[in-house]
């Protein structure tokens, strides 16, 4: 598979793209959201700016020590961001962060072309909302419900238990009409994951790259992070990079990130080096 296909967008497997994350919400986890739709059109506008190629909306956080918002106020926070940036930004291509359908049904026909589905495509509810809008499908491994914590999660080998889950996936976005082209894989780190599983499912990531299908990762200023370095979400960004890199050369060619900037010059050189001096596909 040479690119992966989100309605009208093409995104070239040749290089690397990074996805912008917009939380739409007042208890991020690392305080980066808002409920202002002006404020969160200056973040996005930075983010594009900054080299982000994709924007991933997200009305609720997944901090498992808030208690889910109802479908009604997720749509209403939600919709009408996307429509702004639909309006403001119409040539960037927008992710819709969400395990609901009915959320995903609103915001995929406000104007999202990826539905981001954090809850681990439970049943084929959301796929055939892909299937029916031409949209891509991001399915991210997941034990359990969102927003529940998973800290008793242990696994006999994680990497073989991913690549089991995402077998399986992949057949029923398939068997709802989401073709291969339109899936990406993320792995999930710190949902239903310790410490240790996180580093060995990074470890084995070339593993997960021979499914067939594009891989995600959103790494960014996650847990086990702040774990290695004793610091804060705020104060992850680099360590982020590190594990965004590592990917990289593990045939990951999604990242969300909070901290565009610093992703977008440290490709560049990655793109340069690697290239050998040949032109750089933009």
């Amino acid at each position: 598979m040479k690119e992966f296909v989100a309605g009208k967008f093409r995104f070239s497997l040749d290089r690397v793209h990074l996805m912008g994350i917009l939380n739409v919400n007042d208890d991020s986890f690392c305080g980066d959201g808002s409920l202002d739709p002006k404020e969160l059109l200056k973040q996005a506008r930075r983010l594009v700016e900054e080299g982000a190629g994709i924007l991933d909306v997200g009305g609720e956080s997944a901090r498992t020590n808030r208690g889910p918002i109802s479908e009604a106020e997720e749509i209403r926070r939600v919709v009408p961001v996307i429509q702004l940036l639909r309006s403001e930004l119409p040539g960037v291509p927008l992710s819709l962060n969400t395990w609901r359908p009915a959320v995903a049904e609103a915001g995929l026909r406000a104007g999202a072309v990826i539905l981001n589905d954090m809850g681990g495509l439970s049943d084929d509810a959301n796929a055939l909302l892909a299937a029916k809008h031409g949209a891509g499908l991001v399915i991210m491994h997941l034990r359990g419900q969102p927003k529940q914590p998973h800290t008793d999660a242990t696994y006999e080998n994680i990497v073989d238990e991913l690549r089991a889950f995402f077998r399986e996936k992949i057949v029923l976005a398939q068997s709802a009409g989401v073709p291969m082209s339109q899936l990406l894989l993320d792995p999930g780190l710190d949902f239903a994951k310790q410490f240790d599983d996180n580093l060995r499912v990074l470890s084995r990531l070339g593993d997960l790259a021979g499914l067939g299908c594009a891989l995600l990762l959103a790494g960014s200023r996650k847990t086990f992070i702040g774990e290695i370095l004793d610091r804060p979400p705020l104060e992850r960004d680099w360590g982020t990079l590190a594990v965004s890199l590592w990917a990289v050369e593990h045939g990951v060619r999604f990242l969300r990130v909070h901290n565009a900037r610093i992703h977008s010059d440290a490709l560049k050189v990655w793109e340069a080096v690697r290239s050998g001096g040949a032109p750089i596909a933009k």
